[in-house]
């Protein structure tokens, strides 16, 4: 006999389905959830909460002409599940396989994409406009959560919301986390508000005194109804929202079938803009996840009865967990370090910094445009702030980038984690930008390590050269190298000639170079021989280096892990150029001008001609190239 989560093919199956047999489909569900990502890895905890909210809603309204938006999108994917998408689920985050996030591409059901936080209220907004202005029936859902109403743009958003009065709903999933502890006065303000079942409870008490009190006419009453708007303001969050402008609702119980299709259905007549309180359980069902929500955000394959990962080979350690101990050890060293995070002090590496030196350890939240501008503050009062922040969600704060920091000469570093491919989550989080958006800026230094143990030496090169610093490193294990005890300076601008031939300068830059070696080694064995450039520094470039190797060699390869506009390859092209370096034959390797999907960073290398194989290919072609470019 199927159950009865084989027989969901579209959000429209839902709408035969019984109250209690919807509670039977989420339980099946979150083991359908729960059985494939211990296979696959992926979002788990912040989907497990969000499994009732998500069949209750598309139980109660009609996707696609309602529009549900889902922000952060890595809690989307029961809604993924429910939208026609069950049969392929076992292939997301995989390459040619489904998003980890909601995609437009992917389905009618997807109507905004997301890998981002804090944008849903924006764009829900924009689409209640425009229905309106196209005379559309259906609503807008904006379901936001996971700590994304600690971004501003969320409030800004909310702010034009209540002004504009257009029909918006917002649904926030509280579970009182982000994707590690949610920070701030705001989080603290709404998750030390009483439990819904409590405010229920002494509601009914509260209306059953005043049932006993003879009624003394219209002001009795009247007091009774302001009484009890008090008494909601002060035990909810009633009054923050509805000074914004919204009908506020809640808190619900997030998992309770009856109450959420309840408020719901109800919600389909109500004019302007609303927004519901849900409160879930991060990881509800599984209680590994429960008990450490943080460890089962994001997780590779594991062991379901034990939620225990799969031992994996050993490898070196990770560029974060390098980047974290040595920021520890030069801690120790300088009181004047301070460590920032935007709500990922496990996956930048500082959980340990913020152990150590709880004093000078600040989580902002999902606010890197204040993490920024906040570290830009620390700096002018003679701190050495160093924010840690995916490049990928680094790109938010460019405009602080510019205006607080580098305009002003600030010496904020900016550890740019997760430089390059990324792998599974694909597009919306391959930090393959950073080289272009910041080596333009005035006055800052831009670097790469080749392997962890550079990655140390140019964190303190960063902290100590006084002037703002991009500091970018990969996703995952490093190479394997020894480090050292000491953490020693780099020469400032400097380059490494690591290997010397005559036929072509391959000038590489971070996590390329040691596929370039690599490279070099199989085109030898071919009678080709490779100089190999580690540039280190995107700006300054070495510049004696650089054009030295191009004069010697006559071919030149660049090499990097970034989109090719505006990138490496860029400036090495514009300093030849500039010194009229002519006669070369020149090719760049990097990120197209388009935007990479999910697929394992090897998958990934290899189809962009990144990994040794690819770089010897180029090599080769371009040496056989009779045309010069």
């Amino acid at each position: 006999m199927k159950n009865i989560l084989e027989t969901i093919n579209s959000p429209a199956d839902l709408k035969r389905l019984s109250l209690p047999e919807l509670t039977t489909l989420s339980g099946e569900i979150r083991e359908f959830l729960l059985k494939t990502i211990a296979q696959t890895g992926g979002h788990l905890a912040s989907n497990l909460g969000a499994v009732e909210l998500t069949v209750a809603l598309h139980y109660c309204f009609n996707s696609p002409q309602d529009r549900f938006i889902w922000d952060v999108g890595h809690q989307a994917y029961t809604h993924k599940i429910l939208t026609g998408r069950r049969d392929r689920f076992h292939t997301q985050r995989q390459l040619g396989g489904l998003s980890g996030f909601p995609k437009r591409s992917e389905s009618v059901h997807d109507a905004f994409g997301a890998g981002h936080a804090s944008t849903s209220i924006s764009a829900g907004l924009g689409m209640a406009a425009a229905k309106e202005l196209l005379g559309e029936r259906g609503r807008v859902i904006a379901v936001i959560g996971d700590g994304s109403l600690t971004g501003g743009m969320a409030f800004e958003a909310l702010n034009q919301a209540g002004h504009l009065q257009k029909n918006l709903i917002v649904i926030l999933n509280d579970n009182e986390m982000s994707i590690s502890e949610n920070v701030g006065a705001f989080s603290t303000f709404i998750s030390r508000k009483m439990t819904s079942s409590y405010y229920r409870d002494l509601r009914k008490e509260v209306a059953s005194v005043l049932a006993g009190i003879p009624a003394f006419g219209r002001n009795i009453l009247q007091f009774a109804r302001r009484a009890e708007h008090s008494l909601k303001g002060f035990l909810t969050p009633a009054a923050l929202f509805e000074a914004l402008g919204f009908e506020y609702l809640g808190p619900l119980p997030g998992h309770d079938m009856q109450h959420l299709t309840d408020i719901f259905s109800n919600l389909k007549n109500v004019d302007g803009p609303v927004l519901v309180h849900v409160m879930t359980k991060k990881g509800y069902g599984y209680p590994p996840a429960e008990n450490e929500p943080g460890r089962f955000h994001g997780v590779g394959r594991f062991d379901l009865h034990t939620g225990k990962p799969y031992a994996a080979a050993a490898v070196a350690p990770s560029y974060t967990a390098v980047f974290g101990e040595a920021l520890v050890q030069l801690a120790a060293e300088d009181e004047k370090i301070i460590a920032i995070t935007a709500a990922m002090p496990e996956g930048t590496g500082l959980v340990q910094f913020a152990k150590a030196y709880p004093e000078r350890f600040f989580d902002v939240g999902i606010a890197e445009q204040h993490a920024l501008t906040f570290a830009a503050g620390l700096a002018v009062e003679g701190f050495r702030p160093v924010a840690a922040i995916y490049s990928t969600f680094a790109q938010r704060a460019y405009d602080q980038l510019f205006h607080d920091i580098c305009l002003q000469k600030l010496p904020v570093t900016l550890a740019m984690d997760r430089g390059g491919l990324v792998g599974d989550d694909g597009p919306t989080h391959h930090g393959v930008f950073d080289f272009s958006f910041t080596r333009h800026l005035p006055g800052i230094t831009v670097m790469a390590p080749k392997d962890e143990n550079e990655l140390r030496r140019m964190l303190k090169t960063a902290i100590c050269c006084g002037v703002p610093v991009s500091l970018r490193y990969p996703r995952g294990a490093g190479i394997g190298v020894p480090l050292d005890k000491d953490i020693d300076l780099l020469p400032f601008g400097s380059g490494e000639r690591l290997s010397a031939g005559r036929d072509v300068a391959i000038i590489a830059i971070g996590a390329t170079v040691h596929p370039a070696l690599a490279a070099a080694a199989l085109l030898e064995k071919e009678g080709i021989m490779a100089t190999v450039v580690n540039a280190r520094f995107v700006k300054p470039l070495d510049r004696e280096l650089i054009l030295a190797a191009g004069r010697e060699c006559g071919v030149v390869l660049t090499v990097e892990e970034n989109a090719l506009m505006g990138g490496f390859g860029s400036a090495v092209l514009e300093l030849l150029a500039d010194e009229r370096l002519t006669g070369l034959r020149i090719k760049r390797l990097g990120i197209p001008d388009r935007f990479i999907e999910q697929g394992t960073q090897a998958e990934l290398r290899k189809m962009l001609g990144l990994d040794a194989d690819g770089i010897a290919i180029a090599v080769r072609a371009l040496l056989g190239a009779k045309i010069q470019t």
